[in-house]
């Protein structure tokens, strides 16, 4: 299971700093699994953090582009974030019921990708693969009436 970093202080947000842009950076934090922006707002606002929800999504855009953070697209277009706990390019496992996320390595799509590339004349490639499903816990869960 993949872990939120703990204790000391919580990563660096690139950009202006603010108070809001700390409380972002914190609550992705205290997250294992993958977030929305709403989400991530509903949970500083029940905190009694005062940030704006466009405030929230700028952070999340720029912790993006910084690779701080890993960005997916749910099957319903939404993008969900997480800081993710290695530097080094993985892929995910993700829970459609829960969320939970497992940072997993590829070796063999890493082959695959630089192959396809190599056989098109493709240079400087990049990928993302998501796998997602349903974890254990949910799955052995008792349904729901």
């Amino acid at each position: 299971m993949v872990t939120a970093p703990t204790g000391g202080n919580p990563a660096p947000v690139r950009g202006r700093s603010t108070r809001q842009r700390a409380a972002v950076a914190a609550a992705l934090d205290e997250v294992d699994e993958f977030r929305s922006a709403q989400d991530l707002h509903d949970m500083l606002k029940h905190r009694g953090d005062s940030v704006g929800l466009t405030t929230v999504y700028r952070t999340l855009q720029s912790l993006a582009d910084a690779g701080e953070v890993d960005v997916l697209r749910t099957s319903d277009g939404e993008s969900v974030y997480r800081r993710c706990s290695t530097d080094d390019h993985h892929h995910h496992l993700v829970c459609r019921v829960c969320g939970k996320a497992v940072e997993v390595e590829g070796p063999a799509v890493e082959q695959w990708a630089e192959t396809i590339a190599a056989q098109h004349g493709y240079v400087n490639v990049a990928h993302t693969v998501e796998i997602f499903g349903t974890c254990a816990d949910c799955a052995s869960a008792p349904a729901q009436a």
